[in-house]
């Protein structure tokens, strides 16, 4: 089963006090921590941010709990991180604005490194369902699928294309952008490839941070990016499996259960139940059960 990435917090290559973030001093809460060095730094700061980057990586501890990655702004720009000290320490890289025309030039890059990638999905591409699928068979070449760990929906560049910004007081499931994640979801999950969530951008409206999670999570997503340390939290606070829910989990996943069975009032189907509960299981592992009536309620 593919990871449960979580919150995923993006932090721009250039700031200040990356060398204690990387190291897990700061934001000792955050799994994974993405170093940006496309769309959170301006052309003009690029050189700063990857001499900062190199530092970094040259004297950053090589393990530490959170995983980390790096998000590149173009291939020139990973095959010069890929040549820094301390690139190995690396779990691999954030893929911006992947089509199948230019997805071959960054895998051949890391063929033969440890990296996984994660490809982001964000070009007008994305709204060609025809395209996607020819995407896919990409993914699914030889010695590249064990590579891809996740599948990231750039909702902000995708919102760009269609000339929109997510209106306040609502959801992304509310604009345009809804069907989009909908069918990619159905294009790519049903083929082994997970997908994660965009970012929510006000960080004033944590009752609509709620609720969009609570449907990313409906919709199969297996982690959304945060872009403020404040959200990694109430991210993962819907991560948290219901007891309930756990302990249904474990009953389909029992070897002596019925192949239908009732519980907690619902029809309970071994065959059609059992990746869910794999992964109901292996999400509480990751991130522990509810303990509060208020986040049953909410997950």
């Amino acid at each position: 089963m593919a990871d449960i990435l979580g919150a995923s917090l993006y932090v721009p290559a250039n700031h200040k006090h990356l060398a204690d973030i990387a190291d897990g001093e700061r934001l000792a809460q955050a799994r994974s921590l993405i170093f940006c060095l496309e769309d959170a730094i301006a052309d003009r700061d690029l050189s700063w941010a990857l001499f900062n980057l190199s530092i970094v990586l040259a004297n950053m501890r090589a393990q530490v709990p959170a995983q980390r990655f790096v998000r590149v702004r173009n291939p020139d720009v990973m095959a010069r991180v890929l040549a820094l000290p301390g690139a190995d320490k690396l779990d691999g890289f954030v893929l911006p604005k992947i089509t199948r025309q230019n997805f071959g030039t960054y895998f051949r890059l890391v063929r033969d490194t440890r990296h996984v990638l994660m490809p982001t999905l964000e070009t007008a591409e994305v709204f060609d369902d025809a395209e996607m699928r020819l995407l896919r068979a990409a993914f699914e070449a030889p010695g590249v699928r064990h590579r891809i760990l996740a599948l990231r929906i750039g909702g902000n560049d995708l919102l760009a294309l269609l000339g929109l910004r997510r209106p306040r007081g609502m959801t992304l499931y509310r604009t345009p952008l809804g069907p989009v994640i909908a069918r990619l979801v159905t294009t790519f999950r049903p083929y082994g490839f997970t997908l994660t969530a965009p970012v929510f951008e006000y960080l004033d409206l944590p009752e609509l941070l709620d609720e969009e999670v609570q449907e990313d999570l409906a919709h199969g997503m297996v982690g959304k990016t945060a872009i403020h340390p404040t959200q990694i939290a109430p991210i993962e606070r819907h991560f948290q499996v219901r007891p309930q829910d756990l302990a249904v989990a474990r009953a389909i996943l029992d070897q002596e259960a019925p192949a239908v069975f009732r519980m907690q009032d619902a029809m309970c189907e071994v065959a059609t139940h059992r990746a869910w509960a794999e992964r109901m299981v292996a999400q509480s592992r990751r991130f522990g059960a509810c303990s509060s009536p208020l986040q049953q309620e909410s997950s």
